[in-house]
């Protein structure tokens, strides 16, 4: 066992995609998707670590030569958690977050904001992001997943479809987009990897719900950053144009 860590951030990086063929290794502005991911996360300043955990020497071999440290995995891990339990198997941490690597815009203080708050309290197992929609076309997209919560900001329930629902026009509707960043304490991790999937987690193609199906509770903390997944050529393109627009106000 390696020494004891307070937060390790792990980038689980996939090689194959069906969507958008070998997406971490595409080029945006001079850099790979997978490392524009990983120096937003490198300028968190609560990780203690971060390793990028791949299933190809194509990954590992990138990720070496932008710097970060990799582990190799199986390539047979069905999920991001099931690779990120492997890659922190043998190190002493008490949390862990899961920082998806098709997500090249994730504000940094997201990331030490789940880091505080998984190590706030032992009764905080599991922690995830939500952000207010401002954009109206998001409520109706399912591939934006919203999230409701009760008073205590744990998670109620994830869905592609908007909610809540709204039976009367009120003249403010507020609906809240969920952020696919996890933190988890280790020891959780390996709880959450070994349930069984679940009834609502298969009807909606979202991981979490097996979590609150199964009983436990996921805390959700607000951010106002917005971040978007790569998924298709389209969200590259917009990642792109965001990016080119960070360049050039910043001067560089």
């Amino acid at each position: 066992m390696e020494k004891d860590l307070n937060i390790i951030g792990v980038i689980p990086a996939r090689y194959e995609s069906r969507r958008l063929p070998h997406k971490l290794l595409r080029i945006i502005h001079g850099k790979t998707l997978l490392q524009w991911t990983w120096e937003n996360a490198k300028a968190a300043r609560l990780l203690d670590r971060l390793v990028i955990a791949c299933d190809h020497p194509d990954i590992q071999k990138a990720a070496r030569d932008f710097g970060a440290e990799v582990v190799m995995t199986s390539p047979e891990h069905p999920s991001g958690s099931d690779r990120i339990a492997e890659a922190v198997r043998d190190i002493e941490v008490e949390g862990v977050i899961n920082i998806q690597a098709d997500e090249p815009l994730m504000h940094p203080s997201i990331i030490d904001s789940l880091a505080l708050e998984i190590l706030s309290s032992s009764k905080i197992i599991m922690a995830t992001v939500r952000k207010k929609i401002d954009i109206k076309e998001d409520i109706k997209n399912p591939n934006v997943v919203k999230v409701i919560c009760d008073k205590s900001d744990f998670a109620i329930y994830f869905s592609r479809l908007p909610l809540p629902y709204y039976r009367q026009k009120y003249t403010s509707q507020l609906y809240y987009k969920h952020l696919g960043i996890y933190a988890y304490t280790k020891d959780f991790l390996y709880t959450f990897k070994n349930l069984p999937s679940s009834y609502l987690e298969k009807a909606e193609k979202l991981e979490q719900l097996r979590v609150l199906e199964a009983g436990y509770k996921i805390k959700v903390i607000e951010t106002q950053f917005d971040s978007y997944g790569v998924d298709v050529e389209a969200d590259l393109d917009k990642v792109k144009e965001i990016i080119a627009q960070k360049i050039f106000f910043r001067g560089s």
